[in-house]
């Protein structure tokens, strides 16, 4: 009798982590199933001047943050910033300009767009390999000073780096990050729109109307884009995207 439940126990130890496997796994394509209709895409052909060219609808996939991290209302999607993580588009991107507008709610309030991702979460971040273009709240900087020293404003908002072993050639260095030649982002509960034009391994970026930054031979030059989730509220608006020959 004791050599039976010995063995049955041991049958359970072996099961149970077999069993968490499945149910994550279950919960993790659960997850990567979901989705949200927000933004429009269209081809640079279809462009039409004097017209509104509203493209096609854009699906976006949950793939590690929880179901309620982001909701649609009305033209706004809004990221409460918990847990870490990104949503990606359905579709791969290579060449294309990118329109985004964004607001954090939060002071200090962190989150960002990759372009050009693998949409694969690394364990310990959260977040994918790509390229990040930075979307930090002022305070950011005032936040995490360390050792007497605080950041330069040009981090908080606009810097473009590679994560995920990507790398990139700064325009602007700051180590191998490429920071904002001039700050023309906007504090929290203010809209700031970015225009990111993606073209064969450059990026541009446009702050507010103004292009301030660029990298470029990026060693990715077609991925997802995701968005991300880290911390703190921040909505988006007006998404478009042009893809370009």
């Amino acid at each position: 009798m004791m050599c039976s439940k010995y063995f049955e126990m041991q049958l359970i130890i072996k099961v149970i982590p077999v069993l968490l496997l499945l149910l994550n796994g279950i919960y993790f394509s659960q997850a990567q199933s979901a989705t949200i209709v927000f933004g429009s895409e269209l081809e640079h052909s279809q462009i039409t001047p004097g017209t509104k060219n509203r493209g096609n609808p854009i699906n976006w996939i949950n793939v590690n943050t929880d179901p309620d991290t982001w909701k649609r209302n009305k033209d706004l999607l809004i990221c409460s910033g918990k847990p870490i993580g990104v949503m990606r588009s359905e579709n791969q991107y290579e060449n294309f300009i990118l329109e985004i507008e964004w607001k954090h709610m939060e002071a200090g309030g962190n989150s960002g767009v990759f372009v050009w991702s693998d949409a694969r979460p690394d364990e310990k971040s959260r977040l994918p390999a790509g390229v990040e273009v930075q979307m930090l709240e002022l305070d950011w900087v005032n936040q995490n000073v360390r050792e007497g020293v605080t950041p330069p404003i040009a981090y908080v908002h606009g810097e473009l780096f590679g994560v995920g072993g990507v790398e990139t050639v700064p325009d602007n260095p700051r180590g191998t990050r490429s920071k904002s030649i001039e700050n023309r982002c906007k504090g929290k509960g203010e809209w700031n729109s970015y225009t990111v034009v993606c073209v064969d391994g450059v990026i541009k970026l446009s702050v507010n109307g103004k292009f301030v930054n660029g990298i470029s031979k990026s060693t990715v030059r077609k991925g997802y884009l995701c968005l991300e989730s880290e911390g703190a509220e921040i909505q988006f608006r007006n998404l478009k995207i042009v893809k370009l020959p």
